[in-house]
């Protein structure tokens, strides 16, 4: 029996609060919900009470457009969101970036067939291509519009970092963005004011310093964590996020999760890991040890998790209405696999889509995916040494041509910088 079930049946409260690891939840950020119920948070900011697991709207399902480019498919979109509502799932996260423009528009389609109180919309101010006052403030507008709402619960400076101090005051500061965000904010317009965050150790910490000195009032800010990158981060693109977190915490931010698959990887880990995770619990997915490893953390107010289509959707939901702790132990078993899988090379892509479209029609992403699923299932062709080779580089090329269309497969590709 673990010390968990121990506890849960003889009701030993003062045992519980005396041996509990530091990683329970505690009164910063309590939890609701009855069992069988999807877990919620209560942000201790403003009371919010947020489920523990956010739809991510970045990876909405797509099809192919009368004029043969990909859209979104609002029907399973709508389906999808009726979905997550019905069972708890209130916190949405979106951006004007998001899959080429198009992600607002569809979640505010879904969303706005429910009442507006049921829901939280969170996006971004994504002015990466345009930082003048007059493009960043029309942003805000036209997301207003394109999510059907007056008001936004949880708004976001899009994924600062990278650049530091110069990047961030071109993007906000300089052309008087911060000024117009806090007149919205005052005008009822933004709830809660926070940012994304991507870069290096010393990039966060000007950020917190601003927020220290009172220069810049977070409401929250949003990180990717994963047992992964918890202390195996590249330290270029992402600090670890056992840093991030322990900033945030002392500082009592709410934390929003983004990445906790890693983009996906995590859900499909190599077969030599996701055997020792079912070795351990049997019943339960690859996937939801990487979401319990988020939410088992105090000052996570939300774990975002972009769902594709129905079935990832009823299996997170099903892993945050039945939430099973990390004991101190299970989480040491993570840093684990997560050593072993910094054996694996793979490229660090996301598939957050950043990057498309790309001028020359390449399908990025498409590619680091495959591969990556390649080195994942150990059917990668590596060498001529390697055992059946030619078996393998055969299977593989097949499958590319089958998951990329051949004339958006990289050897297409003119490198043109872009």
């Amino acid at each position: 029996m673990k010390r968990r079930e121990f506890i849960q049946i003889t009701g030993a409260a003062t045992l519980a609060a005396a041996c509990a690891p530091a990683t329970r939840k505690t009164a910063e950020t309590p939890d609701s919900g009855a069992p069988g119920q999807m877990l919620m948070r209560t942000n201790p900011i403003n009371g919010d009470v947020v489920s523990a697991l956010g739809f991510g709207c970045m990876r909405w399902p797509m099809i192919d457009g009368a004029d043969g480019q990909r859209v979104i498919d609002q029907e399973a979109v709508n389906e999808m969101v009726d979905y997550a509502l019905e069972h708890g799932i209130n916190y949405f996260d979106t951006s004007p970036a998001y899959l080429m423009g198009q992600s607002e528009k569809a979640a505010g389609i879904a969303l706005s067939r429910h009442p507006r109180e049921k829901y939280f919309i969170a996006t971004k101010l994504s002015n990466f291509s345009d930082q003048s006052p007059k493009a960043s403030r029309q942003m805000f507008f036209d997301s207003l519009e394109q999510l059907h709402t007056d008001y936004f619960d949880y708004y976001l400076l899009h994924s600062i970092g990278r650049g530091g101090k110069d990047a961030f005051n071109h993007r906000y500061v300089d052309n008087g963005i911060i000024e117009f965000l806090r007149e919205q904010k005052a005008a009822g317009r933004i709830r809660n004011l926070g940012f994304s965050f991507h870069g290096a150790k010393h990039e966060f910490d000007y950020f917190m310093e601003l927020f220290d000195s009172g220069e810049m009032i977070w409401d929250f800010v949003q990180i990717e964590m994963n047992y992964v990158d918890w202390k195996h981060a590249d330290g270029v693109r992402n600090v670890n996020a056992d840093y991030l977190y322990e900033q945030l915490d002392k500082r009592g931010l709410p934390i929003i999760i983004m990445e906790p698959l890693l983009g996906g990887r995590l859900a499909h880990v190599p077969e030599g890991i996701a055997r020792q995770m079912k070795e351990r619990e049997p019943n339960l997915s690859v996937a939801s040890w990487a979401f319990r490893f988020c939410a088992t953390y105090p000052r996570v107010l939300c774990v975002l998790s972009g769902m594709t289509n129905m079935d990832p959707l009823i299996e997170n939901v099903e892993t945050f209405s039945h939430f099973d702790y990390l004991e101190e132990e299970e989480i040491e078993f993570l840093e684990q696999m997560a050593t072993q899988m910094m054996e694996y090379p793979l490229v660090n892509c996301t598939d957050c889509k950043y990057c498309m479209p790309c001028p020359w029609g390449i399908d990025i992403p498409g590619t680091f995916q495959h591969y990556n699923r390649a080195i994942t299932d150990g059917t990668y062709a590596q060498s001529t040494a390697q055992k059946e080779y030619a078996k393998l580089k055969k299977a593989y090329l097949v499958s590319y041509d089958r998951a990329v269309a051949t004339v958006r497969q990289a050897d297409h590709c003119i490198n043109c910088g872009a």
